[in-house]
């Protein structure tokens, strides 16, 4: 399709660990296939706060510059040659990554675990903190009329929630316990219960985040330096670890019962010591898990139902000029759940 493209946009680009800076940078070219979306919100992630002060996240190290961001929405302004007309002005919640789609993790629907995989904002691949970003055209997911750009943002953690409330097997009456009300644990509860769950515990050690938690999704949160998991002893079904916290994972898995399933979703440690002997007594099914896959329309749906409230655990905005603010939000404000950035803000301050 013929259409007159931007040549030159603004991001705010990592050049070095802990330093951010404006930049005019050019748009990137379409493929065939592509789609160029104006970006209008983009949730912060722990990851990309991890990139920024360390530079690398495991083996993925930042060689050069790279635009972070991966939790994004916005509107489609153009697409390749090969992306019917109708898609310009549709509005699309991004699933960030580029895959072969010919390799036969991608032609089994696992196209999460592409050896080609290429994830925004996880150098060398640019990602959201920028006014425009390009996505293969069908993973550019339509939203419905009434969302906003920031709920449909907030589809990227959900898909998260999605894929591991799958792989642990949540069907209705299942008992699942959590460990980390972080934005992803809160998150895991409310998809569990939208899976049907009967019984949803949640674990975290700072109070206001249990608090939250109680109140979006969690049947009850307990504080893990008070409680006796050994009261719980082979008591749920499922076991979620949004924490990555070895002390946590180690004290939740005597509370699974024979045959449940431990699902890893949170990025602790390189090794982790397991109580091996009562998992294999109990064939207890552990798993982690990369990302998502196959979740965007079930995310969306979520979140356009209700059945996932997302509105309540955006704590803050910032524009592009204020990214390294918002990376850092978490941890400078004990109050702070999910921040956006809003490339359309600029020099606003947070709300």
């Amino acid at each position: 399709m013929t259409t007159t493209l931007p040549e030159q946009m603004t991001a705010s680009v990592l050049i070095a660990p802990s330093t951010i800076a404006l930049q005019d940078v050019p748009v990137p070219a379409l493929g065939r296939t592509q789609v160029l979306v104006k970006v209008e919100a983009v949730g912060v992630c722990g990851s990309d706060t991890h990139f920024y002060e360390t530079g690398n996240i495991g083996d993925i190290v930042v060689e050069g510059p790279v635009i972070l961001g991966h939790e994004s929405a916005g509107v489609i302004v153009a697409g390749g040659e090969d992306v019917p007309a109708s898609r310009i002005g549709t509005r699309v919640a991004v699933e960030p990554q580029t895959v072969c789609r010919r390799c036969q993790y991608c032609k089994k629907g696992s196209y999460h675990l592409c050896r080609d995989v290429a994830f925004y904002g996880a150098w060398p691949v640019d990602g959201s903190f920028a006014e425009y970003e390009i996505i293969d055209d069908d993973f550019a997911h339509d939203i419905p009329h009434g969302m906003t750009f920031e709920q449909a943002a907030m589809a990227e953690p959900v898909s998260v929630a999605v894929h591991a409330v799958r792989k642990a097997g949540v069907t209705s009456g299942s008992r699942v316990l959590i460990t980390g009300a972080g934005p992803i644990g809160v998150l895991n509860a409310q998809v569990a219960r939208a899976f049907g769950a009967s019984e949803i515990v949640i674990s975290d050690p700072v109070e206001n985040r249990r608090r939250f938690a109680e109140e979006h999704g969690a049947t009850r949160a307990v504080d893990p330096g008070t409680t006796d998991f050994s009261r719980l002893d082979e008591h749920f079904d499922c076991y979620i670890d949004a924490s990555g916290n070895a002390r946590a994972i180690d004290s939740a898995i005597p509370t699974i019962r024979p045959g449940g399933i431990a699902v890893l979703v949170g990025m602790g440690g390189d090794r982790l010591e397991l109580p091996i002997a009562l998992m294999q007594h109990r064939e207890i099914t552990l798993t982690g898990t990369f990302r998502y896959v196959n979740t965007w329309p079930d995310a969306i749906a979520l979140i356009a139902s209700g059945q996932v409230d997302v509105e309540s655990l955006i704590t803050g905005r910032y524009g592009l000029d204020e990214v390294e603010d918002a990376l850092l939000k978490a941890k400078t404000d004990p109050l702070a759940i999910k921040t956006m950035v809003i490339p359309g803000l600029e020099g606003t301050g947070a709300e």
